[in-house]
């Protein structure tokens, strides 16, 4: 009986020891950094955020969403060519990841931040504050300078 309760007992300590997270695993946003970041300038609707992430961590970290104060809400989106060529931009299913020990750059006319909804004009030179938020649900604040840009000439599908 004894020899039993030690099998089922080592049995779940290895099965519980493969399914939770490693002790010394940080935050998906503790590993993360934005640099370069800026945002279009917009009178109202839609403005881009874009910028270089590098993840200095030893796991790829998702980013998912985010928020802004001048914005309703903030979207993680990608661009595509349509079948005609057209370029096309649309929100990102499963968000963007930014791989272990390396980056991912957010550019016009690629992956990139969306605010929607502005709530007020983002004029060139000002600085505006959001949060980039990954799966894990943790969360990175950012600032990031308003510049004029006019688009990549995407059209865009929500």
């Amino acid at each position: 009986m004894r020899t039993l309760w030690v099998a089922v007992s080592a049995t779940a300590l290895v099965a519980t020891g493969c399914t939770s997270p490693a002790l010394d695993e940080e935050p998906m946003a503790a590993t993360v950094t934005f640099k370069d970041q800026w945002a279009s300038s917009a009178d109202s609707g839609m403005a881009a955020v874009f910028g270089t992430l590098t993840n200095s961590g030893h796991h790829d970290a998702r980013i998912v969403s985010g928020s802004s104060p001048l914005a309703a809400r903030m979207e993680v989106h990608e661009v595509v060519p349509d079948t005609d060529g057209t370029k096309t931009m649309r929100p990102k299913a499963r968000g963007l990841t930014v791989p272990a020990g390396g980056t991912h750059d957010l550019v016009p006319g690629g992956d990139h931040l969306m605010l929607m909804d502005l709530t007020e004009p983002l004029q060139p030179g000002a600085d505006i504050a959001l949060t980039v938020a990954f799966e894990d649900g943790s969360t990175l604040p950012v600032t990031a300078q308003v510049r004029d840009f006019a688009g990549a000439d995407e059209e865009y599908r929500g």
